[in-house]
């Protein structure tokens, strides 16, 4: 297989496995491992198909774009706004989650401070890199994304293979919260803007489009149900909402200070990623100087925190049901409209399914409704 090809499958790989990965473990032990099982296989199939639409719809555009220029040339310019709004609420949700999350993983390592002061120390540093905009960071996230990975490996097998890990804790299963991992799930697997770079990494290779998104799919996918039944197996239902806090505690300072790092590391680097990404997008995109950039992006999800939102899982879940699920619906709509109007004949091309269609914004919907009427209810 050619080096371009596993070079956009782990562009997707990476982009996709990120610090969401560190809240699946506690939802999945909330409603049950069959059923959070049942989560992760189902989003994450209903994912691959809709990256599936996307490569199709990149490959039907002799245009270059990412997804809001995709979304204004098939549905016009409210659906650029829609999917502008889209992206917008899922790096807030996303900062927001990570400012909480380091606090949290700092001070299992640090007991002598607590978490929200650790949570300013976090944004203070993170929110100057952003501002600097190394272009470190940007060159890195690659390898940073692969360390994450390879990380994440290396604590799934200490805990699989340790003497703590037990069975029992996958035999707990609550009907009632089948929908609780949804949005944590899908939070954990949004990776679509990594599509239109995939199609440019291949080149004149773009028929291999299709297989490279299947496979890096495929991989956080099988990744996120191993590194689950791990956690689980050892923490049962004290699973904490950041995985790696309850596993320091179970396996001692050694692991509390080597998870709890790699966490912080993990949403370090993440909040970087998507930092640099919104504050280019207000400066590029809708010619905002640099300093009003910087602050729109930094300000609000700080300001949430400042404001009392200091629960993890919360922010990812509602981040991901909500933006995820409109983003999907998007990409559905945009594929259909592609089929008609797109202006070359695609490498590949996913045979239309009105039921699969009808299925997937089923989901999607389903998805934002249920999130936003428990928030709400909540």
């Amino acid at each position: 297989m050619e080096k371009r090809f596993f070079d956009a499958v782990a562009t997707l790989t990476g982009t996709t496995i990120g610090a969401g990965v560190l809240g699946i473990p506690y939802v999945v032990a909330q409603a049950g491992m069959l059923i959070g099982a049942a989560n992760i296989i189902i989003i994450g199939a209903a994912i691959i198909i809709l990256n599936l639409y996307l490569g199709e719809v990149v490959l039907r555009t002799k245009s270059k774009h990412q997804l809001t220029g995709y979304a204004q040339k098939y549905l016009g310019r409210n659906g650029k706004r829609l999917m502008t709004a889209t992206m917008v609420f899922a790096i807030y949700g996303a900062l927001t989650a990570y400012i909480i999350g380091a606090g949290q993983s700092l001070a299992s390592i640090f007991p002598a401070l607590n978490a929200e002061t650790f949570s300013v120390i976090f944004f203070a540093i993170a929110a100057a890199i952003v501002y600097f905009g190394l272009k470190a960071v940007e060159e890195s996230e690659f390898l940073m994304s692969g360390i994450v990975i390879g990380i994440l490996a290396l604590i799934a097998a200490i805990s699989f293979f340790s003497e703590r890990f037990t069975t029992a804790n996958m035999t707990f299963t609550d009907l009632s919260k089948f929908a609780l991992p949804y949005g944590v799930v899908l939070f954990a697997f949004l990776g679509a803007v990594a599509i239109p770079e995939m199609s440019e990494e291949l080149s004149k290779r773009k028929k291999l489009l299709r297989n490279a998104i299947i496979a890096g799919g495929a991989i956080p996918l099988a990744g996120y149900i191993l590194f689950t039944i791990a956690v689980v197996g050892v923490t049962g239902a004290d699973t904490s909402q950041i995985a790696t806090i309850k596993l320091g505690e179970v396996f001692g300072q050694r692991m509390t200070v080597f998870a709890n790092l790699f966490a912080v590391f993990a949403m370090g680097t993440s909040f970087l990623a998507l930092g640099l990404a919104l504050k280019e997008m207000y400066n590029y995109d809708y010619k905002l100087n640099k300093k009003i950039s910087w602050l729109l992006t930094c300000s609000i999800p700080m300001a949430a925190f400042l404001l009392g939102i200091h629960q993890f899982i919360p922010v990812i879940a509602t981040a991901g049901a909500i933006a995820g699920g409109a983003e999907g619906v998007m990409i559905v709509l945009m594929h259909a409209k592609a089929k008609k109007l797109g202006e070359r004949k695609p490498e590949y091309s996913i045979k239309s399914s009105r039921i699969i269609a009808i299925l997937l914004i089923t989901m999607f919907a389903a998805g934002v409704a249920y999130q936003t009427i428990g928030r709400m209810i909540s």
